[in-house]
């Protein structure tokens, strides 16, 4: 697994060295957008609609729309200070009960291990943790974020999973349709539980499986052994390595010449009087010393 950040949980005085992996992985197969007539892959562009061309990342801000058309911007410094404060700290705050907390608020998983030297001390909080069923709510800031985490013991590792703030989380009020009251007859509600009852079993995660990624996995292994392939067109070179293969050749032409003279820039311009006097063909036109062209005599 990659790190992808460390620090320490503290609580009270106790500070716990960690490290951090992410306990969950994308399983989703991206595809690309197409050009159908001639199976060229679209790339994103940034692309400015004012002037017309391209903007390289170098003259990329950051801003904010707080009125239809108008931003206020700010600079990468600007918004690194206003981090200065966040440490490497997971710190706790409080310890609650997880069942207190609805699952609405869960985010992403994170998986955290002692650091070189915090097995100890590690090891004292996942025993204390689970001892208790406790589970701890705590402030991090990763990549220039805060967030609030919970920190609970996922088997025999404490895992981390960043939790939405309050006011993040939109009310059910605004959800349209609702009905006002819920209105059943006994025997109704009766059969409903009874259902819920006949169909209640441990959870078991493994048992669940993605039923279109699958599907979609199958449908591209076929096409590809069916040959239903489509190439898309050789890319051209870049105008990167077409200069650094310029500019190699030039280097390797140059190599001769400076070592039978000793002295490049004769080298140089000998070469160069070679060449203008190889290339005056008989009644071609060159330019005499105030540029105007003249006639060479066979």
């Amino acid at each position: 697994m990659h790190t992808v950040w460390k620090g320490a949980i503290s609580f009270g005085l106790v500070n716990v060295p960690v490290k951090m992996f992410s306990a969950t992985e994308e399983k989703d197969i991206h595809m690309k957008y197409i050009h159908k007539k001639c199976i060229t892959p679209l790339s994103y562009v940034r692309k400015c609609t004012t002037c017309d061309e391209e903007v390289a990342w170098e003259d990329i801000t950051r801003g904010y729309e707080y009125e239809p058309g108008r931003f206020v911007l700010f600079e990468k410094d600007e918004l690194d200070r206003l981090t200065e404060g966040a440490t490497k700290e997971i710190k706790i705050l409080d310890f609650v009960n997880l069942a207190d907390i609805d699952p609405i608020y869960f985010q992403k998983t994170y998986y955290l291990a002692p650091n070189e030297t915090g097995a100890t001390a590690y090891n004292l909080l996942l025993a204390a943790m689970r001892d208790t069923g406790k589970i701890g709510i705590a402030k991090v800031s990763i990549r220039s974020k805060s967030s609030l985490a919970a920190i609970r013991i996922v088997d025999n590792c404490i895992a981390m999973e960043t939790i939405f703030y309050p006011d993040e989380i939109r009310p059910v009020s605004q959800v349209p349709g609702l009905p006002e009251r819920v209105s059943t007859t006994d025997k109704e509600l009766e059969m409903a539980k009874m259902l819920i009852e006949q169909l209640s079993v441990p959870f078991e995660p493994e048992k669940y499986t993605d039923d279109y990624r699958h599907a979609l996995v199958e449908a591209i292994q076929a096409k590809v052994a069916g040959e239903e392939v489509q190439a898309a067109p050789e890319q051209p070179r870049t105008n990167v390595i077409d200069l650094m293969a310029a500019l190699q050749a030039s280097l390797e032409t140059m190599k001769p010449i400076a070592a039978d003279t000793g002295k490049p820039d004769a080298g140089r311009k000998k070469a160069a009087a070679g060449e203008d006097r190889s290339a005056a063909a008989p009644g071609a036109k060159t330019k005499g010393k105030k540029g105007k062209a003249k006639e060479t005599v066979s």
